[in-house]
């Protein structure tokens, strides 16, 4: 446990989980005025490959949590997240973090013999504490994405999909498959080049009962949906089109199947991030599904020096 004035930086380990949760969504709460993070979340963050070792918190003398962040390498890029709640400590909580995402980082580049970009996400609009810290490190606005707050006691659209199309749930077997799509696939959210930690990260949605689903378009992959789900609520990992098959109405056939499978294990709400923050679009979604909430998300980059 390392001091940093009346703050100490501690594992997250060394944290209980509810600590972390309550963390995020005070952020979120404060921010947006919603709070959305669940349990479930947390699980599947502190699941990643490496979490023990790249990870880190910032608590009070009291044991409160107040920044937490974290590093996960996928292929030439360092996917980060950084949490730091706004308030008296909030800028000196983000700033430390900051450092140590930093410092690991370049312990990386010297034990691999290359340079890394760091790539900092789920930052959310109206962030009072952590964009201007990043700025301030040199970080820039990459990508602008959208979070869709689903009302699931609404109903969804009728599944509609192409003629010679399959919508199956996706197994272990479908891995490689999945992950070529991934890389395929048209859209602002990061890549996980590595297909081991892309492999790592499905099987720990599958421990902690997430959802799955991969369309098959005349026996060839044309998408896949990533979702987990909660007592409550449920969350949109990831839907992902090939580029030859988008403008077909796949991308919404996935959608509308995971959010009906969340609705099926209980979730009454379910927060669908997709690759656009622009209000046209929001519109646009809106008039084919119950939504009720938006808010925006920004992923800032910094390439390796």
């Amino acid at each position: 446990m390392t001091p940093h004035g009346q703050l100490a930086v501690r594992r997250p380990a060394d944290v209980p989980l509810d600590s972390l949760l309550r963390l995020v969504r005070s952020c979120e709460e404060l921010v947006t005025g919603v709070a959305t993070c669940t349990r479930e979340d947390i699980l599947l963050e502190a699941g990643l490959p490496g979490y023990e070792d790249n990870s880190w918190c910032l608590t009070t003398p009291g044991g409160e949590v107040l920044g937490w962040a974290v590093l996960t390498p996928r292929g030439d890029t360092l996917q980060a997240g950084l949490t730091a709640l706004p308030g008296r400590h909030g800028e000196q909580a983000a700033r430390v973090l900051l450092c140590l995402l930093l410092d690991r980082a370049d312990e990386l580049e010297a034990q691999h013999g290359r340079s890394y970009a760091v790539s900092v996400g789920g930052v959310l609009g109206g962030d009072p504490v952590v964009p201007a810290v990043l700025q301030e490190a040199g970080f820039v606005p990459e990508a602008v994405t959208g979070q869709y707050d689903i009302d699931l006691t609404e109903p969804l659209l009728p599944l509609l999909l192409p003629e010679e199309a399959v919508l199956r749930g996706a197994g272990p077997g479908d891995t490689a498959e999945l992950h070529a799509l991934h890389l395929r696939a048209l859209g602002a959210g990061p890549r996980t080049r590595d297909a081991a930690v892309f492999g790592a990260s499905l099987a720990r949605l599958r421990e902690i009962g997430g959802v799955a689903k991969v369309v098959e378009v005349s026996g060839q992959p044309a998408g896949y949906a990533l979702a987990q789900g909660s007592p409550s609520e449920g969350r949109v990992l990831d839907v992902a089109v090939a580029p030859a098959f988008r403008g077909l109405g796949i991308g919404l056939a996935l959608l509308t199947s995971v959010l009906g499978e969340l609705r099926a294990l209980g979730a009454v709400r379910a927060l669908a991030g997709l690759d656009t923050g622009d209000l046209t679009d929001h519109r646009t979604l809106s008039r084919v599904l119950p939504v009720q909430g938006f808010r925006v998300v920004t992923r800032f980059h910094r390439t390796g020096g």
